[in-house]
């Protein structure tokens, strides 16, 4: 039997933990100060990791998706959340202070190619990264897709998704006034923005639990109490970005522009029941990718800790250093 068929918890599948060689602060202008750190073998493949949100911030179970002996791995906080500072900080907070971020990292380690491995909004970034720098991707590595795109947002924010929940997307939407419920996202930003944090973080934990709730196949519309702070910077951002559909200029940026990565590699690894990034957004994708390999996992939902999902990326990044 495949040593990934057997087990049920996500944990089982990856390698054990392991601490940084090396944890810096990075001034990357504007005002803001970025959280990175690397681990494994520092003579290694690079790869860097990207987390979700906006503003889901990195964590140490990211580091375990990669053997550390073959690995050099890269972990880093984005711009307003997890280490990085000023925390919950929109101002000069966009995807493209992301995407020269991401450069100047590589360009300070001394990265000249990398494996770019990103989930959910992680993935967002990962592609237009990759499409505005090519010669510095040498795979990537997605889950749980994410393409920026009206129609995506008004399945998660426009009740396409409550029709699935409609009791935990009725406790979402009664904390907004009737007559402002056909726009979730701007009337949750006024909120997110007042300037009065009691109120902020109230909000803030319910955009929060709105998508906990929805992360994994066995959810049940439940979700825990997220910390203040971390809600309150995971809630703007996210909110920041998709209130602008990610500064990207035009709906459907990405599949535009896929031609640019025609010849890169990649892999998708797509859970059939993700109520959050639903499939269809990685099969357009992979449709016109012709390097790009699409993976669906039967029984799983949207979270990197879905069972099936690590075992399926931990796979392959086992296969992209042995051959096997």
């Amino acid at each position: 039997m495949d040593k990934f068929s057997s087990q049920k918890s996500a944990a089982q599948f990856l390698y054990p933990s392991i601490e940084p060689f090396d944890r810096r602060m990075m001034d990357v202008g504007d005002g803001h100060t970025i959280y990175v750190e690397q681990s494994g073998n520092p003579e290694g493949t690079p790869v860097v990791v990207l987390h979700g949100g906006p503003g889901g911030g990195c964590s140490p179970a990211m580091r375990r998706y990669f053997d550390p002996n073959h690995y050099r791995i890269v972990l880093f906080d984005q711009r307003g959340c997890g280490r990085s500072k000023p925390h919950a900080s929109v101002e000069d907070n966009t995807t493209w202070h992301l995407v020269a971020d991401i450069e100047r990292i590589r360009d300070a380690l001394g990265i000249d190619t990398w494996i770019v491995f990103g989930g959910s909004w992680g993935a967002t970034l990962a592609l237009i990264y990759a499409q505005n720098h090519p010669e510095a991707v040498a795979h990537l590595v997605l889950r749980g897709v994410f393409t920026m795109t009206q129609r995506e947002l008004d399945w998660f924010y426009g009740g396409g998704a409550g029709r699935f929940w409609p009791e935990t997307w009725a406790k979402f939407r009664s904390l907004i006034p009737e007559d402002e419920q056909g726009d979730m996202i701007g009337a949750y930003n006024k909120r997110l923005f007042s300037g009065d944090r009691a109120e902020e973080v109230r909000f803030a934990k319910a955009w929060s639990a709105w998508e906990n709730a929805l992360a994994t196949v066995n959810s049940n519309g439940q979700s825990g109490d997220s910390p203040a702070d971390y809600a309150r910077a995971f809630a703007r951002l996210e909110n920041h970005y998709f209130r602008h559909n990610g500064f990207l200029g035009q709906d459907g940026y990405i599949y535009d522009n896929m031609d640019k990565l025609a010849e890169t590699p990649g892999v998708i690894v797509q859970g059939r029941y993700d109520m959050i990034c639903p499939p269809e957004a990685a099969h357009r994708l992979a449709g016109l990718w012709p390097k790009g390999d699409l993976r669906i996992i039967p029984v799983a939902g949207h979270a990197l800790s879905e069972p099936g999902i690590s075992a399926e990326l931990v796979k392959i990044m086992d296969r992209m250093v042995t051959g096997r």
